[in-house]
């Protein structure tokens, strides 16, 4: 049961159960197949890629998976991170994209897989959520350079997914096209808000009215779709899509390709279960249950290599699907279940009807999907709270525009931790003084320093980070500073209240610390120590010759240092 959860929830499914998943995964259904072809396309593949990729990876999840509502299925973007894989000069070189694509799935499921084995759900928490905020941002503006030229009859640039080398001659724009897009765009927008506030008006129930306005995806193929069939326009279609199940193979092992993929299927892999994990653990909360971030790490990996042997594009959990599955009342993987078979049922009867689907209308769902991924006003509140922040979502954001997909989220994670380590090695340390007639300390440089009590003779401060090699040296030159701007000092005491740790260079530079101050006649006094660090302690040599006490707290120290002066 705890490699393969559907055990565990299958035994108390009810019948009440099974009619909230079947109106669920009928719905879901109804999405998969125009979403799944756009996806396709938008990552340069035949539409089948994407069709094939919303079947056996997520039959395979609903076994292995722990969030009972989770649709995976093609994404945007792993769509675009494909796209712009495979227009690689190395990857090009290889010839047969497909076959790439294929191991692209292949080997990001081996990398989550791998993941899993060693336990690292806990790995996606490096990548922070400005950066992967910027990321998305930057992906998501990729996608709308890359689907604009769709939406408006323009031939797709030859550079691939650069958004700088779009050639767009707006007197050479189809406005055949041009008028599908926007009626597709005025029905997606009309299933939005307006017909759910119709249905509720004549007596809908909420649930069904959600449902229905869910379904603006599949009208707007249908109607669009329908036109195109039966009128004379010149206007872009999917074109024909083999009938008929994939055929299962793993006939993507190459150890050439598969170096060369690698950089790629890892960035694929992150992403994938990074998106994943956060939509999973949204939709479980709300339903008060929990994940296994390493059991799905073994259930996304599975997934991803039911996907290669399909013959289809890397998948992950899908915002836009689970949301729909979701509201329209999924209470396990059996909605899922339910919406691979009707989609086989599909692909292998119903091929046919999908051939003369416009491509714009497909193009103008990818944009209204992909557009409130644009967060540009999060730079700015990320950079009112914290600037390294800020600058690591922003400059992500520009990186992935300018350098690349991959490269982008490396100089993001790489200016995070640049933050991290410049926060890490400026601790804050805190000047106490005390509240009158009281024993709290605050600091004086936040409180007036006529009303708290402060004394000549004694320095307190609380250093409020653990005590690293990272940190010692600033540590060290802000007690010399404040020394020297009090020179009557004959006692300092600092407070490990906010000290977690102290590693070995750090206590060393400590060790000094006491013989400096000793030498200068003023004694070194520790407080508020914790157990942990008392621990460590006692196996130096700082305790023995520390030129002072360790007092229970700072009011102890206070009292008794004030008493010998």
């Amino acid at each position: 049961m705890r490699f393969l959860p559907i055990f565990t929830w299958l035994k108390t499914y009810r019948r009440a159960d099974f009619n909230g998943d079947l109106f669920a995964g009928i719905i879901t259904a109804i999405l998969l197949v125009p979403q799944g072809i756009a996806y396709a396309l938008l990552a340069g593949l035949p539409a089948q890629f994407g069709l094939y990729a919303s079947i056996l990876p997520k039959l395979v999840y609903a076994i292995l998976g722990t969030s009972f509502t989770l649709s995976v299925g093609p994404i945007s973007i792993a769509a675009i991170m494909i796209a712009s894989a495979l227009h690689l000069p190395a990857v090009s070189e290889l010839g047969n994209p497909l076959q790439s694509a294929v191991i692209l799935s292949a080997e990001s499921g081996a990398i989550m897989l791998l993941m899993a084995m060693c336990r690292m759900g806990g790995l996606v928490n490096f990548i922070s959520h400005p950066v992967l905020t910027g990321f998305t941002s930057g992906a998501a503006l990729l996608i709308i350079g890359s689907q604009l030229p769709q939406t408006l009859g323009l031939t797709s640039p030859v550079c691939g997914i650069d958004i700088n080398c779009y050639e767009m001659y707006f007197q050479n724009v189809n406005l055949e096209t041009l008028f599908t897009s926007l009626a597709t765009w005025v029905i997606l927008l009309f299933f939005n808000q307006p017909l759910s506030a119709l249905l509720k008006k004549v007596g809908i129930s909420v649930t069904f009215a959600n449902a229905m306005t869910k379904c603006g995806v599949i009208a707007a193929v249908v109607l669009t779709t329908t036109v195109v069939t039966h009128a004379p326009l010149n206007i872009a279609v999917i074109g024909e899509i083999p009938a008929g199940l994939p055929n299962i193979s793993v006939n993507f092992f190459d150890l050439v390709k598969w170096k060369v993929l690698l950089s790629s299927a890892t960035f694929i892999a992150l992403i994938a279960y990074v998106g994943s994990i956060a939509i999973a653990k949204v939709t479980a909360a709300a339903r008060g249950e929990k994940i296994d971030p390493n059991q799905e790490l073994l259930a996304l990996g599975l997934s991803n290599f039911a996907a290669a042997m399909s013959g289809g594009m890397a998948v992950g959990g899908g915002f836009s699907q689970t949301l729909v599955n979701t509201t329209a009342g999924a209470r396990t993987q059996v909605s899922m279940i339910i919406a691979a078979i009707l989609l086989a049922i599909s692909v292998v009867f119903f091929s046919s009807w999908f051939q003369h689907i416009p491509k714009a209308a497909l193009a103008v769902i990818i944009l209204v999907a992909v557009v409130p991924l644009v967060k540009i006003k999060s730079i700015f509140h990320s950079w009112h709270y914290d600037k390294g922040d800020g600058i690591a979502e922003a400059m992500t954001l520009i990186g992935v525009l300018v350098l690349g997909l991959e490269e982008g989220i490396t100089l993001g994670i790489f200016l995070t931790f640049i933050s991290l380590l410049r926060k890490t090695s400026h601790p804050h340390i805190a000047v106490l003084g005390r509240i009158p007639n009281t024993p709290y300390y605050r600091n004086i440089k936040n409180h007036c320093i006529d009303y708290l009590e402060t004394w000549d003779s004694l320095l307190l401060l609380r250093i409020d980070e653990s005590i690293t090699f990272a940190n010692i040296n600033f540590i060290d030159e802000f007690i010399a500073a404040e020394l020297k701007n009090a020179p009557k000092v004959k006692h300092v005491v600092i407070a490990f209240a906010s000290v977690s740790d102290i590693d070995m260079t750090a206590l060393q530079a400590l060790e000094q610390l006491n013989l400096n101050l000793k030498a200068a006649e003023i004694s070194f006094n520790l407080a508020e120590v914790k157990h942990f660090v008392w621990v460590k302690l006692e196996k130096s040599h700082l305790f023995n010759q520390l030129n002072g006490q360790v007092f229970f707290d700072t009011d102890a120290a206070v009292k008794a240092l004030i008493v010998s002066v």
